[in-house]
């Protein structure tokens, strides 16, 4: 990563951390095998995507919203690609990584997927009140739960998605203000896969068992040669170690009060999910940002995984 990464990866060191967490009898809970019991009901697709639908419906407010303008440093890729180039981003939510990217880059166009229909609305309408029609006409919005469906063929089709020598060509696109998939009007049959594929805070949410299918499918949306850019919750993170013992719904997974899933990443579990999927991993580690709560004074130690993927051109 670059120099100006570097603030938000380096504050402090993970091993130093791990070594605190492991030998605190008050943390051990989170390092013992977990053992399912009776009284952890199995929750459904559907229960997952009211949880986050209720969370961006409590959350809508400005003062919640916080564009990551941080990602334009740490994958400058999305700042430099040129004219007509595509993106996935993958859990959407409420447009804050979306509005950025678009802000920082007037080539990139963005389809943005998430499972709440309620959560895309919301995104649509932080777009439009930034009132840059360029932003709004880029902005393109579809519902698709990735964890336990495929992506609509308009991205890819079947014969693209298995077509390693895969042309770059200009297609229809769907439907820009729709939220729901749409087939291209013309002949051909798809957008060809897309440059790259966004997934920020979004694996951690789904259960660790639809993981893998989850990044096969995005290896398959992806042209070759194209990236995945990754960031999402570490391992001992802060959010982690503030979980209880009785909010535990598997090994390094919790669930919070309001329904909503957590998995923490550590760097060896993620380059095994990615590399059997058929990445190449470009890049892999954690960033580790002291933040302030200015409400207590107290400082915070974030972990995140930050992680580049690329699909192979052949």
């Amino acid at each position: 990563m670059g120099e100006a990464a570097e603030y938000f990866s380096k504050d402090f060191d993970w091993e130093e951390l791990r070594i605190r967490v492991e030998n605190d009898p008050l943390l051990q809970y989170h390092l013992l095998p977990f053992q399912p019991c009776d009284s952890i009901p199995s929750v459904s697709a559907e229960a997952d995507s009211d949880a986050w639908s209720r969370f961006h419906l409590r959350h809508s407010s400005g003062k919640f919203f916080k564009e990551r303008r941080y990602l334009l440093k740490e994958f400058p890729e999305l700042v430099s690609c040129k004219k007509n180039c595509k993106v996935l981003e993958v859990g959407c939510g409420n447009g804050s990584t979306a509005l950025p990217i678009l802000r920082g880059n007037e080539n990139i166009v963005i389809y943005a997927c998430d499972c709440s229909t309620e959560t895309l609305e919301r995104a649509k309408e932080i777009l439009n009140d930034v009132g840059i029609a360029s932003l709004k006409d880029r902005f393109r919005p579809f519902y698709c739960d990735f964890s336990t469906s495929k992506f609509p063929t308009w991205l890819a089709c079947n014969s693209c998605r298995g077509n390693t020598s895969l042309q770059q060509t200009s297609f229809t696109t769907p439907e820009k203000e729709g939220s729901q998939a749409t087939e291209p009007e013309k002949s051909e049959c798809c957008i060809g896969g897309v440059d790259f594929l966004t997934l920020i805070f979004t694996l951690s949410a789904v259960p660790l068992q639809r993981i893998p299918a989850s990044i096969r499918e995005c290896y398959m949306a992806l042209k070759p040669g194209g990236l995945l850019l990754f960031r999402d919750y570490g391992l001992y993170d802060m959010t982690m170690l503030r979980f209880g013992q009785d909010q535990r719904v598997g090994f390094r997974a919790y669930v919070r009060l309001d329904g909503t899933r957590s998995y923490f990443f550590c760097l060896n579990t993620l380059r095994d999910l990615f590399v059997t999927a058929g990445f190449v991993e470009l890049e892999l580690e954690y960033c580790c940002v002291k933040s302030l709560n200015r409400r207590n004074g107290k400082s915070m130690e974030r972990v995140w995984v930050h992680g580049k993927f690329q699909k192979p051109v052949s």
